[in-house]
């Protein structure tokens, strides 16, 4: 069947389920008739209303009923507008919102992992995992120099393993001369005892 002969097979069938519950309502088929001239005439009415305008009335129906309330970006400018277009604003995104690191031109990478070598000695509880965290480091400046695949220069400098242990130490003792011993927590039927 057609959609042409199913919309109007939908007709007839809809068209015979008012008249079965006119009949049961004991209202006359005049006044449904009459009902139904109107809804029609209102189908037409809003058949001619063109696009734009029934935006204007859903967008300004949506604003009374309070649908734009608290929106995220409310009162401030929206991010990315005003930006030049850039193909990849997908993938930036994903990135961004994903908190993805480790991707980019091995000069980058390294530039970063240089600024927070320090910390991640520091975290290290053995002398010889500090040399073979600084080994890595080093053989993986190297390997990004030699490298012709393009992007920034390479200005990471290798580190001296030797004097990166010592530095290692001396801030392993530093740190161990500051803290001040911790103290016992109490235990919580202790602290209840004593409010009584």
């Amino acid at each position: 069947m057609s959609d042409a002969g199913r919309s109007a097979y939908r007709r007839r069938v809809e068209r015979a389920a008012e008249l079965r519950s006119i009949r049961a309502s004991g209202s006359s088929v005049r006044e449904n008739d009459e009902l139904s001239a109107a809804e029609e005439e209102l189908r037409q009415k809003r058949a001619r209303v063109d696009d734009a305008a029934k935006a204007e009335y859903l967008v300004r129906d949506a604003m009374a009923q309070g649908k734009f309330d608290n929106l995220k970006y409310a009162g401030k400018p929206i991010p990315g507008l005003g930006e030049v277009y850039d193909p990849d604003w997908w993938v930036k995104g994903l990135l961004q919102r994903e908190n993805v690191t480790g991707l980019g031109p091995a000069a980058i990478l390294l530039r970063t992992e240089d600024a927070g070598l320090d910390e991640r000695l520091d975290a290290q509880p053995t002398e010889h995992q500090v040399r073979d965290i600084v080994a890595d480091f080093n053989a993986r400046v190297i390997d990004a120099r030699r490298q012709l695949q393009g992007g920034p220069p390479v200005i990471t400098k290798t580190r001296d393993v030797d004097a990166e242990v010592v530095r290692w130490r001396e801030r392993r003792s530093a740190a161990a001369v500051v803290l001040p011993a911790p103290e016992p927590e109490r235990r919580w039927w202790r602290r209840l005892r004593r409010r009584t």
